[in-house]
């Protein structure tokens, strides 16, 4: 156990010397024996020093951002449905997203939806969920916008922003977004944009099988939805 100790100082000890005669090379100057031994009682003597600066994970995600009025952070309301607690519902006109919890109550989320000429409505189920989802353009999507990638991997700078859930028999996804001024607006192509974090909120909510009610545009507000204060 000694030896192991003792061995792994003397490895650091050897990097760090080595490191400084690089320093002193650069510089014109010959290191000697005793520049070496100066060095090293520094590096040991020092133990204070403050650790690494380490740059900040680009995944990590925030909560809502200053862009998106208080009206869309998600929030506990009050909403009566006949769908069964773990659906998901789909407010298109008022640009809401519903995850019913049962007893009168859901979690709301504000979203994008598509522009007009683009929003559909039906009843899908998530069919898969990926973390990170890289981004292929389906073929109708690239004929109207050629100049779009044919392909952009998972990241911070991806339009489908941290997670995705992709709906059954369809070409839309419930995703997330790295413009969230695009939340509360009818900006897309059909697919239902959401702050990261609350994509990822949602994400961890909801699992493969789960039902998801998209209301038709023409749908107006539920009389008996309002914020819990």
């Amino acid at each position: 156990m000694g030896k192991q100790i003792t061995g792994t100082v003397l490895s650091s000890v050897g990097r760090f010397v080595g490191c400084a005669a690089v320093a002193l090379l650069i510089s014109g100057i010959a290191p000697s024996s005793a520049q070496a031994k100066t060095l090293v009682l520094a590096m040991t003597s020092d133990q204070s020093a403050a650790p690494p600066v380490r740059e900040q994970d680009p995944t990590v995600i925030t909560e809502a951002t200053a862009e998106v009025p208080s009206a869309l952070h998600r929030q506990l309301v009050a909403y009566s449905t006949a769908e069964a607690p773990g659906t998901i519902v789909i407010d298109t006109p008022n640009t809401y997203l519903y995850f019913v919890l049962g007893a009168g109550k859901a979690i709301r989320y504000g979203i994008g939806v598509g522009r007009d000429g683009f929003t559909w409505s039906g009843i899908k189920t998530i069919e898969r969920k990926t973390e990170w989802p890289d981004w292929l353009p389906p073929s109708d999507m690239l004929k109207r916008q050629p100049y779009l990638p044919r392909f952009m991997a998972g990241g911070p700078g991806n339009p489908l922003g941290a997670r995705a859930m992709y709906l059954s028999g369809s070409v839309y996804r419930i995703h997330g977004t790295n413009n969230p001024s695009t939340i509360g607006k009818h900006v897309s192509s059909g697919c239902i944009r959401m702050q990261n974090a609350d994509v990822i909120d949602l994400y961890d909510r909801a699992r493969v099988g789960t039902k998801v009610v998209v209301l038709p545009q023409l749908v107006q507000a539920s009389p008996f939805e309002q914020s819990l204060r």
